[in-house]
């Protein structure tokens, strides 16, 4: 794949994803997912790309250069592959396809190391908009008075999880609806972003794990961005909840279905796999609490299988529903999913109301003093 992808053009998508799907047979076993995340990432800085040239050809020259498009930093929690934004669905769907057909009699070679299983399912639930005013003050206070310790230069975050996801799998041309098995996701990482670890079977080649440190493998250093950040970034963000908003509304533009759920998505995403300084905290619900949108519902489920209460938004694009997970009586966070809420086709595959598309939980979030090392080594 031409690693200079957000100079393609949208009508070369089609042409790459035939070829990559015609050879992901052939990548080693537990690369698959690795290559899905990457193009994913691709695909956006893609859509972005042709989005700012319609934008500049709408509005003519100002004989300004824009910025290159930040390179999104790889192996952040997988999303779920069926709310891609509608220009990189055909892309996305061919791909996805090609790194999980496998042959009649068994053999081939699986998208990654997770065994498979049957959908994932769930009660739908009930949302409402009331109450969501409060259950985010709450939640928000409960954020600024927890523990929080500080990042120090050559210490690391650790962020333990387990997560599942639903996907279309197809065998002897023949596609259905399967689901990763919930596995265990480990992650390290630096507070600049420059050094890190994973250990995740839907990823690694093997057991131990493998490094993230940069730069990665394209010789690449890509700065932090709200889609990917560091420690140290996020330390730099403003507090204001409506400055806030105003800066992920404004860098955040172009991606996913809506305006308002990539707002949302953005800041669910903070919440899960980084680590936000603990003055951040209230500030990301704050702002959560001015997108429309936004529901409560009242028990959810998350990955670990803990009940709690979810703040949520409906995508009426994808017809899912992202819910964030928290303790009914602390407000901690505890995970996130995404929950299908309206019928639709995928593929040529129904995907009903209740599908889980993804699951979610931390299990551990600490600052820890080496690489590779977890809390309990270091008490």
């Amino acid at each position: 794949m031409n690693a200079n992808t957000s100079r393609q053009h949208p009508a070369e998508w089609d042409q790459e994803a035939q070829l990559l799907s015609q050879t992901a047979r052939d990548l080693p076993t537990g690369r698959h997912q690795f290559h899905k995340e990457r193009l994913m990432a691709q695909i956006d800085e893609q859509v972005q790309q042709v989005q700012r040239e319609e934008h500049t050809a709408t509005t003519g020259a100002t004989g300004m250069t824009a910025a290159a498009p930040q390179k999104a930093r790889r192996f952040r929690l997988p999303r779920p592959a069926i709310t891609l934004p509608a220009m990189a669905a055909a892309l996305s769907a061919v791909v996805i396809a090609g790194v999980v057909t496998v042959g009649g009699d068994g053999s081939g070679v699986r998208d990654s190391g997770v065994a498979t299983g049957p959908a994932l399912t769930t009660d739908v639930g009930t949302a409402s908009t009331k109450g969501v005013p409060q259950l985010l003050d709450q939640i928000s206070l409960a954020a600024a008075e927890g523990d929080h310790p500080t990042v120090k230069p050559g210490q690391y975050i650790y962020i333990e999880s387990v997560s599942a996801d639903t996907f279309v799998k197809t065998v002897d041309d023949k596609s259905s609806l399967a689901s990763h098995e919930l596995h265990r996701r480990q992650i390290w990482e630096s507070p600049d972003g420059v050094k890190g670890w994973l250990i995740d079977p839907a990823v690694n080649d093997g057991p131990e794990g493998e490094t993230l440190s940069l730069p990665d493998e394209q010789g690449n250093t890509p700065k932090a961005h709200l889609g990917s950040p560091s420690y140290d970034y996020l330390t730099k963000l403003t507090t204001d909840p409506d400055e806030l908003l105003a800066k992920i509304y404004k860098e955040t533009k172009g991606q996913g279905n809506t305006p308002d759920q990539q707002a949302f998505t953005t800041i669910g995403d903070l919440l899960a796999e980084s680590y936000p300084p603990a003055e951040l905290y209230p500030a990301l619900f704050e702002a959560a609490a001015k997108i429309p949108g936004v529901v409560v519902v009242d028990d959810a489920v998350d990955a670990a299988g803990r009940h709690g209460v979810a703040v949520a938004r409906l995508d009426d694009t994808s017809g899912q529903r992202e819910e964030w997970i928290f303790d009914k009586k602390t407000h901690v966070y505890l995970g996130a999913r995404n929950v299908q809420v309206k019928q639709i086709k995928e593929e040529g595959i129904l995907i009903k109301p209740g599908t889980v598309n993804f699951t979610m939980a931390i299990k551990n979030r600490a600052v820890v003093d080496g690489m590779k090392q977890t809390p309990s080594q270091a008490g």
